[in-house]
C-alpha cells in the first residue's frame, strides 16, 4: 500500500490518532527527561572559592591553557561552559574551540560524559572522599582570522576559559583568577590584582558573573591614559598597539577622549562603576572588537586611529556606543535578558532600546565630546537615515522588534541579501526611532525636556550602585511620559511593531531633511580613502542598489533595486564596467555617464566560475546622501549634539 493509499484508508483516522498520541507524550517525556539532565540555578551560594589559572604565553600557536580547581561534594556535578554570552544576545559561547579537557581528583583521572543534548554540559561522578576537582583544558583560539591572540596583543575573555557548576546563579559562585602572560607585557581590566610575580597575576576573588563581565586585554605596547572627569570616578583608557608608534596621542586626541567621559556623566548624572577602563586594541591584525561590560569595554580599531586621525571618522563612534551601555544594558537591563547564569536562553525584545538607544547616544556623545565635529555627526547620520529611506525593503516582511531575533537566528553571519533579510536594525533602526522621541519631547514641552532628562531618569539612579536593574516596555512608557505626557505606548509600538515604520521622520522633526546629491560628503569619502581596512565598503546601495568590497566581490544587493532586477547575485565579483577592468572609480564615472541617456550600464561579472555580462537599467546617477536644514524649523539636531557643561 502506498502512503497516498494509507492516508485514504479505513485504517488511517486510527493511525493519525496513534501518531498523534505518540507525538504528544513522548516527546514531554523526553523533554523532561532531557531538562533533568542539566540542574536549573538556584539562588543560593556555592560552596567554596574556584581557583581558575590561565597560561595565556603561547601567542605564536594561539592556544590558552587552563588549570581550575573546583571544590565539590560527593555525587552528581554537572560543569558547564559558558553559551549564551552578554552582549551577543546569542547562544555563541565558542564551545568547539574548547578541547583537552580532563577532570581529576586527588591525582586520579575522574570519567565525564558530554549531556546527551546539550553540548555545553558535562556531567560527572564526584567520587567519595574528594572534597576539590582539578580541570585541565585548552581553548584554541581562531587562527585564520577573528584573531584573539598576536604575537603582540591578547583579548582574553573569561567565558572562553572557563567552566563553572550547574545548579547555581552565576553571581553566587566566588572565583579568584590569574593569568601568565608572556615577558613584558602589560594588561588593562576592571579586575583588581592581589599579587603580582613574574609574568603571573593574581586578581582579587570576584563572583563568576563578574569575572566574566571583566575581560583583559594585554601586549608587549602598552599605555594607560587618565580620562577620569573633574570630581568622577576613575576612567581610563588602557591601550594595546601593534607597535609602539601607534601608542602617540595629541593634546588635542585626548582632549576630546576626556571630555567623552566628562559628556557621559553630564548625561546619566550618575556613574555605575567603581572605575572604568576602555579596553582598547589598535591593530591591523587582531579581531576588531566592540563589545560591552560594566566596569569595563573591549574596543577595536585599526592600528593607526590616532596616528591618521584626521582620515578615519567613520567608526570613532565606537568608544561612546560601548561605554553607553555602562548605564544602558549592563545597570539598567531588559528583564528578558538578566538570567541567572550563562546557559539560560536570553530574550533580546527590548534590544531596540538597550542597544538602539545606545547607538544614538553613542553618535551624540561622540559629538559633544568633540571626537566628531557637527558636520562629521551629521553626515554619519545622513548614511544612516539613507538605509532605511531606500535601503531595507525588508520592513515590508518584518517588523523592528523581530529583528531583535537575528543574533540568535543568523548569529551574525553574512546573510546573501541583508536588505531584504534585515540584520540586526534594532541598532541603527532604533537609533532613528529614538531620534524622534527627542524631538516629540522637545517639541512637547517647548524646549523644556528632552531624551536627556529620560536617560537621567531612566539610567541614572543609584548613583555608584552597579546592582542591576531590570526593565520592561511598560517601564519604558512610565519614565517617558514622566518627562513628557503623551501616548508614548502607541508612538513606539508604531515604530517597533508595525510593518515599513516612519523611522526616518525624527529628521524632519529635528529640523532637517535628507537629500542626495552626487558628491559623497568628506565624512564617506573616508570609506573610499581608507580600502586597506577590513571592513571597507564601496557604497552604490543608493544608486544602481549594491555595495562592495575592496576586492570587488559584492557584498549585498538590494532588493528589487536596479541591479538586482539585472540579476545581479551577492557574491559575484565585478570584473569590468563598460568593457574596462573594474575599478572603484571606472564604476562610478558609469554610473554618472549613465544619467539622462538609455544607455544601461555593462558589468561583467565571475561567479561560480562562470562569466556573465549583465546590463543594469538606471540613469539616476550616483546619489549620496547630506542632511540638509528646513528653513523656518527648529534646530533641534544642533541642540542635541550641543556640549554640556
Amino acid at each position: 500500500m502506498s502512503f497516498a493509499s494509507l492516508l485514504r484508508s479505513p485504517l488511517a483516522a486510527c493511525l493519525a490518532v496513534a501518531v498523534t498520541m505518540g507525538m504528544t507524550t513522548l516527546p514531554a517525556a523526553a523533554q523532561v527527561a532531557r531538562e533533568a539532565q542539566v540542574p536549573a540555578p538556584q539562588d543560593a551560594p556555592y560552596p567554596g572559592t574556584i581557583t581558575l589559572r590561565v597560561d595565556a604565553g603561547d601567542t605564536r600557536q594561539g592556544i590558552f591553557r587552563v588549570h581550575e580547581t573546583i571544590p565539590v561534594k560527593p555525587g552528581k556535578l554537572t560543569l558547564l561552559y559558558p553559551q549564551w554570552i552578554p552582549g551577543n544576545h546569542s547562544p555563541s559561547g565558542p564551545i568547539a574551540m574548547l578541547a583537552g579537557l580532563k577532570l581529576s581528583a586527588n591525582g586520579k583521572p575522574v570519567a565525564w560524559m558530554r549531556d546527551k543534548y546539550d553540548v555545553y554540559a558535562f556531567h560527572l561522578d564526584v567520587p567519595a572522599g574528594v572534597s576539590s576537582l582539578d580541570a585541565t583544558f585548552e581553548y584554541l583560539s581562531p587562527r585564520r582570522g577573528g584573531f584573539e591572540m598576536t604575537d603582540r596583543m591578547l583579548m582574553l575573555e573569561w567565558d572562553k576559559v572557563s567552566l563553572y557548576p550547574a545548579g547555581y546563579y552565576s553571581r553566587d559562585i566566588k572565583v579568584a583568577p590569574s593569568v601568565t602572560l608572556p615577558a613584558g607585557w602589560q594588561f588593562g581590566s576592571a579586575l583588581e590584582t592581589a599579587t603580582h610575580t613574574g609574568g603571573t597575576t593574581t586578581f582579587k576573588p570576584v563572583s563568576y558573573n563578574n569575572l566574566v563581565d571583566s575581560p583583559i586585554y594585554a601586549g608587549r605596547y602598552f599605555k594607560r591614559v587618565n580620562l577620569t572627569p573633574p570630581d568622577g570616578a576613575p576612567v581610563h583608557l588602557d591601550v594595546v598597539a601593534d607597535a609602539p608608534k601607534y601608542l602617540a596621542i595629541t593634546p588635542e586626541q585626548l582632549k576630546a577622549h576626556q571630555a567623552l567621559a566628562m559628556q557621559a556623566v553630564q548625561l546619566f548624572g550618575s556613574h555605575h562603576y567603581d572605575h572604568y577602563d576602555f579596553l582598547f586594541s589598535l591593530s591591523d591584525v587582531l579581531a576588531g572588537n566592540g563589545l560591552e561590560h560594566h566596569q569595563s569595554s573591549e574596543d577595536g580599531m585599526g592600528a593607526d586611529y590616532f596616528t591618521a586621525w584626521a582620515d578615519n571618522a567613520p567608526n570613532r563612534d565606537l568608544l561612546a556606543h560601548e561605554y553607553v551601555h555602562s548605564w544602558n544594558g549592563k545597570f539598567r537591563r531588559p528583564a528578558d535578558l538578566a538570567t541567572p547564569n550563562f546557559n539560560v536562553p536570553m530574550g533580546d525584545s527590548l534590544l531596540w532600546v538597550y542597544e538602539g538607544q545606545t547607538q544614538y547616544w553613542g553618535f551624540v556623545l561622540t559629538a559633544r565630546s568633540g571626537l566628531w565635529t557637527p558636520e562629521q555627526f551629521r553626515d554619519a547620520l545622513a548614511m544612516v537615515a539613507a538605509n532605511y529611506d531606500v535601503n531595507r525593503p525588508g520592513f515590508q516582511w518584518r517588523t523592528l522588534e523581530d529583528t531583535t531575533n537575528d543574533a540568535t537566528a543568523a548569529h551574525r553571519q553574512s546573510l546573501p541579501y541583508r536588505s531584504w533579510q534585515m540584520s540586526e536594525d534594532y541598532y541603527s533602526g532604533g537609533q532613528m526611532m529614538w531620534l524622534a522621541v527627542d524631538a516629540k519631547l522637545r517639541a512637547l514641552t517647548h524646549d523644556q525636556r528632552s531624551l536627556d532628562d529620560f536617560a537621567r531618569a531612566f539610567f541614572g539612579v543609584d548613583n555608584g550602585s552597579y546592582v542591576t536593574r531590570t526593565y520592561t516596555f511598560d517601564d519604558v512608557v512610565a519614565a517617558l511620559n514622566a518627562v513628557a505626557p503623551f501616548d508614548w505606548a502607541g508612538f513606539l509600538k508604531a515604530r517597533v511593531d508595525a510593518l515599513d515604520p516612519p523611522l526616518t521622520e525624527g529628521l524632519a522633526a529635528a529640523g532637517w531633511k535628507l537629500v542626495y546629491t552626487d558628491t559623497p560628503s568628506a565624512y564617506e569619502k573616508q570609506y573610499d580613502a581608507r580600502r586597506e581596512s577590513p571592513r571597507h565598503l564601496f557604497n552604490f546601495a543608493w544608486s544602481i542598489g549594491l555595495t562592495l568590497d575592496k576586492h570587488g566581490e559584492i557584498n549585498d544587493v538590494r532588493w528589487n533595486g536596479p541591479a538586482f532586477k539585472a540579476g545581479i547575485s551577492t557574491g559575484a565579483k565585478l570584473v569590468a564596467v563598460n568593457g574596462q577592468a573594474y575599478s572603484r572609480d571606472a564604476l562610478k564615472e558609469a554610473i554618472a555617464a549613465a544619467k539622462g541617456n538609455q544607455a544601461p550600464i555593462a558589468l561583467l561579472l565571475k561567479y561560480q566560475d562562470q562569466l556573465q555580462t549583465v546590463s543594469i537599467d538606471y540613469h539616476d546617477g550616483l546619489r549620496y546622501p547630506h542632511l540638509e536644514r528646513i528653513a523656518g524649523t527648529a534646530d533641534y539636531l544642533g541642540q542635541i549634539i550641543a556640549a554640556r557643561h
